[in-house]
């Protein structure tokens, strides 16, 4: 097993960390639990985890897709997985909020389309 390997293991165990802590913090959120010291530790922990989760998939993506470098051989079926639920983690902890309650863009949209059904 080499270093490349070991790397894309390391991710995986950070990912599974980071779904458990997600899933985990949902739950005790639903069900509204009274320890909110153990709410704020997992929630601590979780945005942890998916910092580095985001750093290590940001420096494989570096690493596979370095101009001067093709390792485009590299690019196996965990590998696919991994950049593909990146993606996914990327959208779901965007902040959404901030580009539609803030742009001036969204704004005017949410404002003409108010509008449309008043008239």
């Amino acid at each position: 097993m080499n270093k490349f390997d070991i790397y894309i293991i390391l991710i995986i165990i950070i990912k599974v960390t980071f779904v458990i802590l997600a899933l985990s913090l949902a739950y005790m959120k639903h069900k509204k639990t009274s320890d909110k010291k153990t709410v704020e530790k997992i929630e601590f922990w979780k945005d942890r985890i998916e910092f580095i989760f985001i750093s290590m998939m940001a420096t494989l993506l570096i690493y596979l897709f370095y101009p001067r470098a093709n390792r485009i051989n590299l690019i196996t079926s965990e590998t696919k997985i991994l950049l593909f639920l990146f993606g996914f983690i990327l959208l779901f902890t965007a902040k959404w909020d901030i580009f539609f309650k803030e742009s001036p863009i969204m704004k005017t949209i949410q404002s003409s389309i108010g509008n449309v059904g008043s008239t």
